[in-house]
């Protein structure tokens, strides 16, 4: 696990560093809590990143997880192993499959980032949505089996693939829509409407530190 000291002052819980719409940082929300971790979320603007934040994570990226014994967690897949390490109610660490995890996180991160913003990349939006249709018919096979990715239960490795999937689709709705896809269709439409999402997804105010004492 990804984790150092940060020298803020002592927290009293963990201050969860978001950006609500970042795939990384729903993930890492949804398993905070699936495992019902009470923590601090501060919303940031990522062209406005506080200094705060890149004091404990100078990378710079979202979600960066601050522990109030100082150690910093800056890797959402850590953060989602660290908060259900400490309770699991769903059993989603029994569905952590890793080999699934890299494969989104990697190749299909990739094509889904050179599908939504072509002009970046200097790339064909077309072969890079089919390229990353592959992805998505390895998932297809996987809810044949079953209602979730492992099984017929929630697990860590739905929540860390949906928010990628739900970004993919949002490109081209209409396309998606027209794929011979059931299984993610279902799959996707479930985890979008389910109460766990709809916490995760409530807005907030940007996060601004307090104004220094009188």
């Amino acid at each position: 696990m990804s984790a150092r000291r940060s020298r803020s002052t002592r927290l009293t819980e963990p201050v969860l560093y978001s950006f609500r719409r970042c795939p990384y940082a729903m993930r890492a929300r949804m398993a905070l809590a699936v495992s019902e971790t009470r923590c601090e979320i501060r919303e940031v603007q990522l062209r406005d990143k506080p200094a705060e934040m890149l004091a404990a994570s100078p990378k710079g990226t979202v979600p960066v997880l601050v522990l109030p014994d100082g150690r910093v967690i800056d890797e959402s897949l850590d953060i989602m192993r660290w908060a259900l390490g400490g309770n699991d109610p769903e059993g989603w660490l029994a569905g952590d499959d890793s080999a699934l995890i890299a494969a989104n996180d990697g190749p299909f991160k990739q094509h889904l980032d050179h599908y939504k913003y072509p002009d970046r990349h200097a790339s064909d939006p077309a072969e890079h949505r089919a390229l990353g249709l592959g992805m998505l018919r390895t998932l297809e096979a996987r809810l044949a089996a079953g209602a979730y990715l492992r099984g017929e239960r929630r697990s860590l490795t739905d929540a860390a693939i949906m928010p990628f999937v739900r970004q993919f689709a949002a490109v081209g709705r209409d396309w998606f829509d027209a794929q011979p896809l059931p299984g993610v269709q279902r799959w996707l439409g479930e985890q979008i409407a389910s109460p766990l999402f709809a916490v995760v997804m409530v807005q907030r105010p940007q996060w601004s530190p307090p104004p220094p004492p009188p």
